[in-house]
């Protein structure tokens, strides 16, 4: 045993210096991160070019920093994006494609097993590696990565604070940053009308009652009546007010954003702070969240820099969520996995422009699907693998967007035009062909038309090309990707850790490939193990260890 300790304590080392030659650990030298995340929301900015959305402070923020046109979410929806951006992997290579885990798959039996997805042992969230390497890390309590089986819950060694009240005041002096500010008041539920039954709806009372509460006394900011709908939404008065009441959330949600920016000010850190804004995918809108449309994929991205370089400027570059964290931990100095499928975008260390942005769309809830993606700057092609089915299909919870009741009424009256029509009247071809500059709403399927052939082989080969360097948990099917996760269809339990005592210092080590071991000493904060700790009579220590995906091992107590 003391031979592994020592192994693994190196490699844990290893870990935790794997920052780049000259440069330091102090604030002063390592940047501060500030990751600001809108829910569910399309570039819905006057900067990007909306005439019809008031955001007044975001078109400040776009003044002082550079805006990226081309970002692009891995999926439609938000924990298997969430997976991609944590990890900076693809989330169907992990086994965190299926929204939501937690909600089980449906074995044989007809049963339903809630399950977690499990990482193969060598990958990481990027916020640890930045703990790892002396970073705080925080998050105000979005950290939902299929991870666990507690929706919101996550590693415990990802963050040194979840559901923090504030993103970096309790840091260490003088301690570099990482903060992660979820902002969920433009998140599809607060379109929901106010008058959904609980007793036939999936939403509870108490949900209810706070969105009563989010709306009361606001005043509206966008009339409905002169607002212009994409075209794939049908033009009625009850479709114009949920459009008008989400352009009304993201208006009143940035106000969040201008006071995490002053309080930057106030604290002394803005000239020291990294500020990005985006957001986990596209409008919570039928046709957008959940699909590989633009509309579910096209996301906001700005970079504000300390030093206020490229400010007002914009890139047309093509980027994927994965690129996030290699490009955050490269910032930071420290050094990016190989395993990791991003690309640095933003640095000194930026590479090439990626030729292309891939995404997936699996299960969504109890509905079961299998779609993927891949665009260049002009071109999208899907690849539908269950195209025994229309598009729209009954899912409870977005069937509580009022669009999506009006939609469902138009269709039984026959009353939708022939462009939204096709999503009920049909099954889904096979493949999807798109030409984006003359057809940005992806409405016009040119896949079957011989004038597009060549293209289409293409866009066929690059998604080959991916697929044979990207492992597909999602071909085997649900059932067999959690039984190689979950081998019995039990839950893997992570081991406790064992500890060896010399010369005043602990070593810590977990049988289980890949856990991850916290500490905390005289009962104080958690923190995440990178090697011997100094351990002084008369303490005590507990430690437990998590692998990604496992149960947290028991906690052992040590004393001397």
């Amino acid at each position: 045993m003391p031979g592994k300790i020592c192994k693994f304590c190196a490699l844990l080392l290893a870990l935790a210096f794997a920052v780049k030659p000259g440069i330091s650990s102090s604030t002063e030298s390592r940047p501060n991160f500030l990751l600001v995340v809108f829910e569910d929301m399309s570039p819905h900015i006057g900067a990007y070019g909306d005439v019809q959305a008031r955001t007044p402070v975001l078109d400040d923020f776009a003044a002082q920093s550079v805006l990226y046109e081309k970002v692009f979410t891995t999926a439609g929806v938000c924990s298997p994006s969430r997976a991609a951006l944590a990890m900076g992997v693809h989330q169907q290579s992990i086994g965190a494609q299926q929204m939501r885990a937690q909600q089980g798959v449906t074995l044989p039996d007809g049963s339903r097993l809630p399950y977690t997805a499990v990482p193969p042992p060598h990958v990481k969230a990027y916020p640890e590696l930045l703990r790892a390497a002396g970073y705080y890390t925080s998050n105000n309590g979005k950290t939902d990565y299929q991870l666990d089986l507690n929706i919101s819950g996550g590693p415990f060694t990802i963050w040194d604070e979840t559901n923090a009240d504030h993103p970096w005041r309790r840091r260490g002096e003088e301690q570099p940053f990482f903060a992660m500010v979820n902002l969920v008041q433009t998140h599809e539920s607060r379109n929901f009308p106010l008058d959904l039954d609980p007793d036939s709806h999936p939403i509870t009372p108490a949900t209810l009652e706070n969105l009563r509460r989010e709306r009361a006394g606001r005043e509206p900011v966008h009339d409905p009546a002169v607002l212009e709908l994409p075209p794939f939404l049908p033009d009625t008065e009850p479709v114009r007010a949920e459009y008008a009441q989400m352009l009304d959330n993201i208006f009143h949600t940035e106000q969040t954003l201008a006071r995490l920016l002053a309080e930057l000010e106030e604290d002394g850190l803005a000239g020291s702070t990294i500020v990005i804004v985006t957001a986990d995918h596209g409008d919570g809108l039928p046709r957008a969240k959940r699909s590989l449309y633009d509309s579910g994929l096209h996301v906001p991205f700005m970079v504000r820099w300390p030093d206020g370089r490229g400010a007002g400027t914009r890139n047309g570059e093509l980027v994927s969520f994965v690129d996030i964290a290699p490009t955050v931990l490269d910032l930071a100095g420290v050094e990016v996995p190989a395993w990791m499928n991003g690309r640095i975008f933003l640095g000194d260390h930026a590479g090439p422009e990626r030729g292309y942005i891939h995404a997936a769309a699996d299960r969504h809830d109890e509905v079961p699907d299998y779609l993927r993606a891949v665009r260049d700057h002009r071109w999208k092609y899907i690849r539908n693998y269950r195209n025994d089915q229309p598009f729209f299909r009954h899912l409870a919870y977005r069937d509580m967007l009022r669009s999506m009741q009006e939609l469902w009424r138009l269709e039984a009256a026959g009353e939708l035009p022939p462009h939204i029509a096709q999503y009920f009247s049909r099954n889904r071809p096979q493949e999807e062909l798109y030409d984006l500059r003359a057809d940005p709403f992806e409405l016009n399927n040119l896949a079957g038309d011989a004038d597009y052939a060549a293209q289409l082989a293409r866009m066929r080969a690059a998604m080959a090309r991916f697929n044979a360097r990207t492992p597909d948990w999602s071909a085997g099917g649900e059932v067999a990707m959690v039984e190689r996760m979950w081998p019995g269809l039990e839950h893997p339990e992570t081991s406790s850790p064992t500890a060896e005592l010399a010369d005043g210092r602990v070593a810590l080590y977990s049988a289980t490939p890949g856990a991850s071991i916290g500490y905390r000493i005289d009962e104080g904060p958690w923190r995440l193990y990178t090697g011997p700790v100094e351990f002084r009579p008369g303490q005590i220590l507990e430690a437990k260890a998590v692998r990604y995906g496992y149960t947290e091992s028991q906690v052992v107590r040590i004393e001397e």
